[in-house]
């Protein structure tokens, strides 16, 4: 188990959201603050609020790239399209591990409204929820590119 996917599992377990748990686990990589990281990623837990839409462990893959390795000239087009190349790579690998990037379809909730209210995170919402895994795989992918462009 790399150290990335741990920590992200156990902070995910301590009870932040996914997306908190997969930023957060890079954030001094990134020369970023602990609470800037769970601040910034706060809004995508769930599916982005828990709408249920892109699971937010994929959200903050998609953010630690952009922050490693994402463009800042809006005119330049190459580094864009690379960068977008980056993420739908991202993105595919996350999708062959798991089946999809859309939170409903990986915890198996499509045409069920979850509301806006977290559940209770006891011992039985681990065991019925995959959030887990999906948050070290999300930390697996991003580390991997990460040691890959080292």
């Amino acid at each position: 188990m790399s150290e990335y996917r741990e920590r992200a599992t156990e902070l995910f377990k301590q009870g932040y959201n996914c997306s908190q748990a997969v930023l957060a686990s890079f954030c001094e990589d990134m020369d970023m603050d602990f609470e800037t990281a769970l601040k910034l990623s706060s809004s995508f837990g769930g599916g982005m609020g828990r709408l249920r839409e892109v699971c937010g462990a994929v959200s903050a893959m998609f953010m630690i790239a952009g922050i490693r390795f994402g463009y800042a000239d809006p005119d330049d087009k190459l580094a864009k399209a690379e960068h977008y190349k980056l993420i739908q790579l991202l993105a595919e690998q996350f999708k062959a591990r798991n089946g999809s990037l859309v939170c409903r379809e990986l915890l198996g909730l499509a045409g069920q409204d979850g509301g806006y209210s977290p559940e209770e995170r006891t011992g039985q919402y681990y065991q019925k929820r995959p959030c887990a895994e999906l948050v070290g795989d999300a930390a697996d992918i991003i580390s991997e590119l990460i040691e890959s462009k080292a």
